[in-house]
């Protein structure tokens, strides 16, 4: 019996040495990492809605409770937007360029480790679902980021989409920092719309964008 006892305690004891020594090396992996992220729209674009929600709202959200695990395990964190407003310069013709070459302005010269723009998909079919990250060729280590995002998004959330260059997005093509952009799910999909307005999912969300993070930085 005593023997058996030792054996329970000993065991216990490993598992807690195991899952200190985890969360001391994401610190040390994440120590000090700029990370910038974006939460896309805001102000008077407020990207896809449906009914009263808003895409801008819950990327805010979610942006929000990723900057806090980040910086729970050492990162440096600032978002582009910290309420429901846009960068956009005060009577300016175009205000959504505006805002975009802002945003992009903002992160160039923050002279980050890494930026994470925040979004929701929409489409015009409500059966189309799934996170999906996209990158541009601007920095050559953003390809890297989007392909370890996005298995980690598919090891946790089981989409089956895949990530995707794509050269138009106005402010992935200007960044010359590392990063890509997040669609986190759709908001036109009923099961996904559900999720996204949850703050446990939003909090799952941070934590894989914290999982794939560092395991960017684990393997640069």
């Amino acid at each position: 019996m005593k023997h058996r006892l030792f054996i329970l305690i000993m065991f216990l004891v490993s598992i807690s040495i195991v899952s200190f020594v985890d969360a001391k090396t994401n610190d040390i992996i994440l120590l000090g990492k700029v990370i910038y992220l974006d939460p896309g729209h805001g102000g008077v674009d407020p990207g896809a809605i449906y009914k009263d929600l808003k895409e801008s709202d819950i990327n805010l959200e979610i942006a929000k409770k990723t900057q806090q695990v980040l910086e729970q395990n050492g990162a440096i964190v600032y978002l582009t937007r910290y309420g429901d407003y846009d960068l956009a310069v005060p009577n300016t013709i175009n205000r959504k360029r505006s805002d975009l070459s802002r945003r992009g302005n903002i992160i160039n010269r923050s002279n980050c480790d890494l930026y994470l723009s925040i979004h929701l998909n929409a489409e015009t079919s409500s059966t189309w679902k799934g996170a999906q990250m996209f990158y541009s060729d601007t920095n050559n280590e953003n390809e890297e980021i989007a392909k370890i995002f996005q298995e980690t998004f598919k090891k946790h959330l089981s989409t089956k989409r895949e990530y995707k260059k794509k050269q138009t997005l106005y402010l992935s093509k200007r960044v010359e920092r590392p990063g890509i952009l997040i669609e986190v799910g759709f908001i036109s999909n009923p099961n996904e719309r559900y999720l996204l307005k949850q703050n446990s999912y939003q909090q799952k969300v941070a934590n894989i964008i914290l999982e794939a993070t560092t395991n960017y930085f684990y393997d640069n």
